[in-house]
């Protein structure tokens, strides 16, 4: 009977499928037999998958696949890290061509913790001494003692009944806490001292052995960094099987170098940066490159959970309880670099001479010409050495001889990869690096100014275009200007066909000077809301930007000036782009060391408002004069001021009022008090009497006005309220 094809899911794996494609192609290698000593008589005989697919993601995670080949029933023992069972049991994937998978099973990892505390001694949490004794209180123990400290016998024997701290004197200084081991002995009860205690053997064999087993799993923990995974297959004759996981593996990371050329195009490399941190040696894998970054998450599913249960009282004991009831209840700044300057060395100075010439000639003739015909050709010499060196800087430096790009780029879906082109091999805790990228990309030379990368100078930079038609994931670029090392330079992730700034060294050939001036606020704007005066003030900003070119080469800057919501560029100079934070200004820069000017005008309008009903006439009249008030308010404004006059006045007679009230009513309580002391036939006592009876009328007409008054500025008040309610004008 045909057994047709089976796919065996242990959990789902995301993105598996969008690799399918990639992983098809890669050459099938040769398997490693299995060893003698694996093959049992009763078990299936074993079989080894060493990796043959590897792929790479940024987001620190690697899909690994495994492929061998299998006759008949067979066994997989794999070995991984304790760090990986987790993903291990979340993604494992595995296929048989014509059989199936009967079993998969792996280590246990019960928690020690609660391995420990099934023991009769319990030796979590690094008990001390004392500790485990009080533990064992009623076993019997033999105790040797130290000779040397103790008059007791040397070895006691008894059953624990506990330990007893007591506060006990020393020759200096304060007492001090003192561990006692009691035990219960023959001849009574004996206490002693636990740094007296030399040796403690248990006498019960079942706590001997408990004791031991405790210390066995606490070693056995310690050594536990590895798990192992076994996969059982069953079917018939020899087919291949695959088994594909994704764990934890560093990402992978980039690093390119740059040529700049005056005449042509820079030119890019790119090289990528992959490790095998794995136990495994990675012989001729195929291996593949994403640049995206795919959700990933770690679960705890290889430590045993368990469910806390209710402790129930027996009934007897039990008694009701009130019930309680709960409710159904989302561009980076260049890095700062330094311009590495490099020059040819001057030709060294000629030392040395020659000695005395032969007999009969001229005394210093023949040495001194073969001194100068020998020091002529020396510095001849080094000239030339000085001369090829400053040609071979000048030259461009030719990345693409020797080195060729060992990778096929593609779109993956959302995702972008790297397929190497050949088998890699790389050995288990070791690192490589592969050359992905080997081509011309468009760039403009660039000096670019940001007062906050520094006050004075600009950076050397590139407006870089990713015309590579890759996708180049972020790192650093070393740049070099022909062959000589120009600066360093970080690079984001960018697509293929956008366009980044980097920037490599200092522009010591160019100065900035940026100055900032703020005019005085003007008002612009005056309008009503129901009731609220609200004006408008101007704010307006100036930022010039002085500089000097002293290159004797034109040069083409770029300001980048802080980007701010709340203010509107005004003036006629416009960016050429903007990003998250800065506005990028041009400036040409001729050869001419004359400085060049550049301002940036900024305005913001400031609103705010003053309540009409509180205000003062000064204010009103302020707002009246003002030529910016439109009519509509101007007027609003007068009748407001007419109501408000109204309500003045009223409020003025009714001050007035109750001032008389108040000086006539002071003025009877002295006359009270005069009728009081003095006869009712004196004459004066007649006077003030008739006085006192005037004042009564001139209160009665004064209340009268005084009620008349309040309704009135109570009236001219809700007026008042009832105009600004609904004023609206503009």
């Amino acid at each position: 009977m045909k057994v047709k094809k089976k796919v065996w899911w242990c959990l789902p794996l995301a993105a598996v499928s969008a690799l399918a494609g990639v992983l098809a192609w890669w050459p099938k290698g040769t398997w490693a037999e299995p060893k003698n000593d694996d093959v049992s008589s009763v078990a299936p005989p074993r079989a080894a998958l060493p990796i043959k697919t590897v792929v790479l993601f940024s987001s620190g995670v690697g899909y690994f696949e495994r492929r061998g080949s299998v006759d008949g029933d067979a066994r997989v023992d794999l070995t991984f890290q304790v760090r990986d069972i987790n993903d291990l049991i979340k993604s494992m994937v595995i296929r048989d061509e014509k059989g199936m998978v009967a079993s998969i099973s792996y280590d246990s990892f019960e928690p020690v913790e609660r391995t420990l505390k099934s023991f009769a001694v319990n030796l979590t949490g690094n008990p001390t001494f004392g500790q485990i004794l009080t533990q064992l209180r009623g076993e019997k123990v033999e105790v040797v003692l130290n000779p040397t400290v103790t008059t007791q016998p040397g070895t006691i024997t008894g059953s624990v009944l506990g330990i007893e701290t007591q506060r006990q004197a020393v020759k200096e200084g304060p007492p001090v806490e003192t561990e006692f081991l009691n035990l219960w002995c023959a001849e009574g009860v004996r206490s002693i001292k636990l740094s007296e205690v030399q040796r403690l053997r248990f006498l019960n064999p079942v706590m001997e052995s408990e004791f031991r087993r405790a210390l066995d799993t606490l070693a056995l923990s310690h050594d536990a960094q590895k798990k192992a995974v076994s996969l059982t297959f069953t079917g018939e004759g020899k087919r291949e099987v695959r088994v594909g996981y994704v764990v934890e593996n560093p990402i992978w990371k980039t690093s390119y170098r740059l040529v700049l050329d005056k005449g042509g195009k820079p030119f890019l490399q790119g090289w990528a940066v992959v490790d095998n941190p794995t136990d495994d040696d990675w012989d001729k894998v195929g291996m593949a490159l994403i640049s995206g970054r795919p959700v990933s998450f770690q679960m705890d599913m290889y430590q045993p959970l368990y469910v806390p249960r209710p402790v129930v009282e027996l009934e007897l004991f039990q008694s009701l309880r009130p019930v309680a009831y709960d409710s159904g209840r989302m561009l980076g700044r260049p890095a700062e670099a330094a311009a590495a300057m490099s020059a040819a060395p001057a030709p060294p100075g000629v030392a040395g001479g020659f000695g005395g010439g032969g007999p009969g000639a001229p005394a210093g003739a023949m040495p001194d010409a073969m001194m100068k015909r020998r020091a002529g050709a020396d510095r001849k010499a080094e000239m030339q050495r000085g001369e090829a060196l400053a040609r071979e800087l000048e030259n461009r430096m030719n990345l693409a001889q020797g080195v060729q790009s060992a990778a096929t780029a593609s779109q993956l879906g959302d995702f972008f990869q790297y397929v190497i082109d050949h088998p890699v091999t790389l050995p288990r805790q070791k690192s490589a690096l592969l050359p992905i990228i080997n081509k011309e990309i468009d760039a403009t030379r660039l000096s670019i100014y940001n007062p906050s990368v520094h006050p004075k100078f600009p950076m050397l930079g590139l407006k870089l275009k990713n015309s590579s038609g890759l996708h180049l994931m972020q790192g650093p670029i070393t740049v070099f200007e022909g062959n000589v090392y120009a600066g360093d330079a970080q690079i984001k992730d960018l697509a293929p066909n956008d366009e980044r700034l980097i920037s490599y060294a200092v522009d010591l050939g160019t100065e900035v000077e940026a100055k900032s001036e703020r005019k005085p606020d003007r008002l612009v704007a005056v309008r009503i809301e129901h009731g609220l005066l609200i004006q408008t003030v101007k704010v307006r900003e100036e930022k010039t930007y002085t500089a000097i070119n002293r290159n004797g080469q034109p040069r083409t800057l770029w300001i980048e000036h802080p980007y701010r919501p709340e203010f509107k560029i005004v003036s006629d100079t416009k960016p050429v782009e903007r990003t998250a934070d800065v506005y990028r200004f041009e400036m040409k820069l001729p050869e001419a060391k004359d400085p060049i000017r550049q301002t940036i005008v900024e305005e913001q309008d400031l609103s705010s408002t003053i309540a009409l009903t509180n205000v003062d006439d000064g204010t009103i009249r302020f707002f009246i004069n003002n030529a910016v008030t439109s009519p509509q308010v101007k007027a609003a404004l007068q009748q407001l001021q007419q109501l408000k006059a109204k309500l003045a006045t009223t409020t003025q007679e009714l001050s007035h009022v109750n001032e008389q009230l108040r000086v006539i009513t002071e003025d009877q309580a002295r006359l009270r008090a005069n009728l009081k002391e003095m006869p009712t036939n004196a004459a004066a006592y007649k006077r003030y009497l008739e006085k006192f009876d005037k004042q009564e009328t001139e209160i009665e007409s004064l209340r009268e006005a005084q009620k008349r008054l309040q309704q009135q500025q109570l009236k001219d008040q809700q007026e008042v309220d009832a105009y600004l309610r609904n004023l609206n004008v503009n």
